[in-house]
């Protein structure tokens, strides 16, 4: 059973539930925040207790969802406050909205998959079919429930079109042994509504190669080839380390052999692995129109070592992260994160001298402590992204294929995409 970052009920249409896991707590905590309304899905993306451009999206259009429902049904004080308490003037609610929307954005303006979210939200609203916030409502409610069983749906075929192309590509170089893949942040069913992204070619791949052996069905196979995935090297991710705690955390819940590195190492790990290692795969908070990609800070690094060494380097993203309006990457605003993001590190506290996780006695919970690890009045750059330019990527894998670089020109052409 895949890991749940969001649980969304929605059995009663008109009355949903929503709850996110704490990433900031895992692998040692499993904590999950209610969502109430706008202010809550804003909270829990700037703070990184929910993150992955996927799910940040999906989060991001249930607290609209929310915030709106909250308003038709209980007539909360948070949100009479915001839109007056005079619910029938449809007009006057929807500027308040677009207001709403923009503060919600500005949790994290790098991810394309949000903006273009909320873009398609604006459009609800202004439908001219949209007559009243019941009305909106309705038409929100199956807007969300799309995009998030259209997610689930798109990972798993990202994940497949990504592991065939790679063996089919295996194949014609012919290499027919096992092989070992890198990968940065957290980019599965922790970052998504389930499967993954990247971490989902991963899951392909593992499941490619337990068919080969027999341990699962023949015809689960992906290709002829017999090249088989037998590991994987997820690197740390600093600062926030979503390596370490969620791609770990999930690669061990799967049972896929793991072997954790730091962002430093990686170069040294290619060359001295046992295992060759084949290629790598990452997630995107914004492709645009050239295919530079915009990801967790460390990718571009990864991807010049990648093509030093001859290594595949693979982008993986729904359509949805595409942007088709930003020409370069130059274009893309990168967001910059508080500088004791870098300088203090939180985590789950052990003991001392046997390392046991330590147990408020009060309440029972698992304790958590900060820790600085750097001076107080140090100055600090901790952009949260980096963007790699479009020549370092071998290919870009979406639901609708494996898009490569034309041959004659060495430029990605994505126009189908848009």
């Amino acid at each position: 059973m895949s890991l749940e970052a969001i649980r969304f009920n929605r059995i009663n249409p008109k009355k949903i539930s929503v709850e996110v896991l704490d990433q900031l707590l895992l692998p040692y905590v499993t904590k999950y925040l209610p969502i109430y309304n706008i202010s809550d899905g804003y909270a829990v993306i700037k703070s990184m207790q929910v993150r992955g451009a996927p799910a940040i999206a999906i989060v991001g259009a249930l607290s609209v969802l929310l915030e709106t429902q909250h308003l038709l049904n209980t007539q909360d004080k948070l949100e009479t406050s915001i839109y007056g308490s005079d619910l029938q003037n449809w007009g006057a609610i929807k500027f308040k909205l677009f207001t709403r929307l923009d503060f919600l954005l500005s949790s994290r303006p790098t991810a394309v998959n949000l903006s273009n979210a909320l873009k398609d939200i604006r459009l609800i609203a202004l439908d001219p079919k949209i007559t009243s916030l019941e009305s909106f409502n309705q038409f929100l409610f199956t807007f969300v429930c799309k995009l998030v069983d259209d997610d689930l749906s798109n990972n798993i075929k990202m994940g497949n079109n990504g592991a065939k192309f790679l063996l089919d590509s295996l194949k014609a170089e012919n290499f027919n042994e096992d092989f070992a893949v890198l990968t940065i942040c957290n980019t599965g069913s922790l970052a998504t509504s389930g499967y993954g992204t990247a971490l989902g070619v991963i899951r392909s791949l593992w499941n490619d190669s337990q068919s080969k052996v027999g341990l699962l069905p023949s015809e689960q196979a992906l290709s002829d080839s017999k090249a088989k995935l037998t590991h994987v090297y997820p690197l740390e991710t600093r600062p926030y380390n979503q390596g370490s705690r969620l791609t770990a955390y999930e690669l061990i819940h799967d049972k896929i052999p793991t072997t954790l590195i730091t962002d430093s190492s990686i170069a040294y790990r290619i060359k001295t692995s046992k295992i060759p290692i084949k290629a790598a795969f990452v997630g995107a908070d914004r492709i645009v129109r050239n295919g530079d990609t915009a990801n967790k800070i460390g990718t571009f690094q990864l991807a010049i070592i990648c093509k030093q060494f001859g290594i595949k380097f693979f982008v993986v993203a729904p359509k949805t992260t595409i942007d088709n309006v930003t020409e370069t990457g130059d274009g893309i605003i990168v967001e910059e994160r508080k500088p004791n993001e870098m300088k203090l590190v939180t985590g789950t506290s052990m003991h001392p001298e046997t390392e046991e996780v330590l147990i408020d006695e009060k309440s029972g919970s698992i304790m958590t402590h900060k820790v600085g690890i750097a001076p107080p009045d140090v100055d600090v750059w901790n952009p949260s992204f980096d963007v790699t330019p479009y020549n370092f990527i071998t290919g870009i894998v979406t639901e609708e294929g494996v898009f490569t670089r034309n041959p004659k020109t060495d430029k990605f052409e994505l126009d189908e995409l848009f």
